[in-house]
């Protein structure tokens, strides 16, 4: 049996393809059963419509506090009954209710614990990872708590950062990891051999 997924996502949606994708070619045992957006008439909804997968949009700067959103939010997702909340590009804070620890999944694009937290995301990320001298960089599957980038780390892997790398290259790189590693991830939960203990997650 297929498990259910919701997507939340902001932007263009390409991560929500490469799931849709996987999920058409058989290798992942999951259906999309909703698209959530955090901002309104984001090519991700259009993605997702063309798919036949319904959406729905919880506009973050419509909401007076991030408690109000949460609410609207969780409202949305608990309607789709998903099995998995996966983050694809999703540029809020989300409240982690008990019933969905260890439920919700983001991927980000360096090895956390390094260049991670509030305001590392996308290319900020890759110019920190230049401006350090790091020499390899990578990206992180983890599920989601109350902080950003801080959950238990479900699956990593790295790519080397080149002397002639610009932002642009490196983010080239470490998209394609993510790319294969993100599915990787929902499959190993969608066959239920991921295991939870304290920070760690092992996978059987």
């Amino acid at each position: 049996m297929p498990i259910r997924l919701a997507v939340l996502l902001s932007g263009s949606g390409t991560t929500l393809q490469n799931i849709i994708d996987r999920i058409d070619r058989g290798e992942l045992d999951a259906t999309v059963a909703g698209v959530i957006s955090s901002r309104a008439a984001v090519f991700g909804l259009e993605r997702a419509k063309k798919h036949g997968i319904p959406t729905a949009e919880v506009v973050r700067k419509e909401y007076a506090s991030h408690e109000a959103f949460n609410t609207a939010l969780w409202t949305e997702i608990r309607g789709l009954s998903p099995d998995l909340v996966v983050l694809a590009g999703f540029m809020s804070l989300i409240d982690v209710p008990a019933d969905f620890q260890n439920r919700i999944i983001n991927v980000h694009p360096a090895l956390i614990p390094a260049f991670c937290g509030h305001g590392m995301y996308g290319h900020h990320v890759h110019e920190e990872v230049l401006r350090y001298g790091a020499k390899v960089s990578g990206a992180t599957v983890h599920f989601v708590d109350t902080e950003y980038d801080h959950g238990p780390i479900v699956l990593q892997g790295t790519v080397p950062v080149l002397d002639d790398d610009t932002p642009d290259t490196l983010a080239e790189r470490v998209q394609a990891l993510e790319r294969e590693l993100y599915p990787q991830a929902i499959q190993l939960f969608a066959q239920g051999r991921l295991r939870v203990a304290g920070r760690r997650v092992f996978v059987h």
